[in-house]
């Protein structure tokens, strides 16, 4: 082994061996209770299964619709933001790889030809151009300016890149999370939507034939003009009612087309809501806050704040000398056919080093800047931690007193429908007065609206208990 290996092998072995001067990284206490809330609107009885197994069933079990499913996978496949998340991971990826190759010294070759007239090279080897003429060959390899990391500055800075990585593939991951729950409701959305066009466009029709009813016997002398303008004020509002939901289906449509990146086949898209529901029934009745950390929101905020971390040892660093290497081992020969031959070797070390002395302040302000981007960091890992807790709580809160609301709702419903039908009865026969009539189709129209939005959000309270959980992924 010769001396300028011997080196580069001993400058290898300082490099790796310096001190690291970042502080220890310790994860911070989460700012939440160790079990979700509790009180009236928490019932667990209604809920059962594990936070766990719901955070890490894949969607496509989760979901039990197959004309959902479809629309995922065909979302996952074209959704541009979830194409620009893969670009930045991909971004952040080489970026780490850059930093992390000043950790060991670029090896680099060189070769070159002087030709040289000089009166001083007469007669010299190599001046078969004639007297004066010298020709000089050389090869060499060797490192150029390689850090030689004693306090750990590049090896603080490539741990910065690795989490910037680690963080922008959790991001990636938790636009994924969000996309799957955000094109589930929008599903949805369409189904309800669609389903109350319909349901708007019989009701109408029923208030046809109320209008044509109370206008014959109008004209008979029974029914009074007051009459007449009562039932085609409920035909107007259901009139009214279609042109809106038509409206909102399309708008619908076109928001659910965005998030998927394409146009949807019509096969795929629902005309009411699933009778059995869009989602598995089996949701958690306890969330322990510790589940929290499997979120890949929560996840990239950790990462950062480790980066962070690392950023105050590479500041640290500065403050001490940057030792620098260059060496080269090589060969040089005054005729290219003796530029290998024994003898001919050639080789240089130079190292160098820098210790800041007056930078005005400079140093110590980066390091200033380093530790308070570590404090925002904790702060807003903490702050991503509390938000999670707080959409679990919401969504359990709201599951808690959804089956309730929706039994209550069905009954109002059939009561509703009930009634509407013996008071259309009784109407006929003379007993009751239309003004009673015209109140019990008024409620069961918008008992039969209201339903459908209270199943509305018990699917799309499955679905949120499900992304704040982190689910989506697999």
């Amino acid at each position: 082994m010769n001396r300028v290996t011997r080196s580069l092998w001993l400058c290898s072995a300082l490099a790796l061996a310096g001190c690291n001067m970042a502080p220890k990284y310790v994860r911070p206490d989460l700012p939440v209770p160790a079990d979700s809330p509790s009180g009236a609107a928490y019932d667990s009885a209604a809920l059962q299964g594990s936070a766990q197994d719901l955070a890490s069933t894949g969607w496509e079990d989760f979901f039990t619709d197959e004309r959902l499913r479809e629309v995922i996978r065909t979302t996952l496949a074209n959704n541009r933001d979830l194409r620009i998340s893969v670009a930045n991971v991909e971004q952040a990826r080489a970026l780490y790889k850059v930093q992390r190759a000043g950790l060991l010294p670029g090896i680099t070759a060189s070769g070159g030809a002087t030709y040289q007239k000089s009166p001083f090279a007469a007669g010299g080897q190599g001046n078969a151009g004639g007297a004066g003429r010298m020709d000089t060959y050389s090869a060499s390899v060797g490192v150029s300016a390689w850090e030689l990391d004693l306090f750990g500055r590049v090896r603080n800075l490539t741990k910065a890149a690795q989490e910037d990585f680690f963080a922008a593939q959790a991001n990636r991951d938790a636009a994924q999370v969000t996309l799957v729950a955000e094109v589930a409701s929008a599903w949805l959305t369409l189904a309800a939507d669609s389903e109350s066009l319909a349901f708007s466009t019989r009701t109408a029709q029923a208030f046809d034939e109320t209008v044509a009813l109370t206008e014959a016997r109008f004209k008979a002398g029974v029914a009074s003009q007051l009459e007449v303008s009562q039932a085609r004020t409920s035909r107007d509002q259901a009139r009214s009612d279609i042109a809106a939901l038509t409206t909102q289906v399309a708008q619908d449509r076109n928001a659910l087309e965005l998030l998927a990146g394409t146009s949807l086949d019509p096969a795929m898209l629902p005309a009411a809501l699933p009778d059995n529901g869009a989602t598995i029934g089996q949701l958690p009745a306890d969330v322990p806050s510790t589940v929290l950390l499997q979120r890949p929101d929560i996840a990239a905020a950790e990462h950062q704040l480790i980066g962070a971390n690392a950023n105050i040892g590479a500041a640290r660093a500065a403050f001490f000398p940057r030792i620098s290497l260059t060496a080269a081992l090589g060969t040089m020969s005054l005729g290219l056919s003796n530029l290998f031959k024994s003898g001919s070797e050639t080789w240089s070390v130079a190292p160098s080093a820098s210790l800041p002395i007056f930078d005005f302040g400079k140093n110590a302000g980066n390091l200033r800047y380093a530790k308070a981007t570590r404090d925002a960091m904790v702060a807003q890992y903490e702050k991503s931690v509390q938000t999670a807790f707080r959409e679990v709580a919401d969504a359990l809160a709201r599951r808690g007193t959804i089956g309730e609301q929706l039994d209550a709702q069905v009954s109002l419903r059939d009561n509703a429908q009930v009634a509407s039908r013996l008071s259309q009865a009784r109407f006929s026969k003379g007993v009751d007065n239309f003004l009673t009539t015209l109140d019990s189709q008024r409620s069961y129209y918008a008992a039969e609206r209201s339903l459908i939005a209270t199943q509305l959000v018990r699917s799309t309270n499955a679905i949120e208990l499900y992304r704040a959980l982190g689910g989506g992924l697999k």
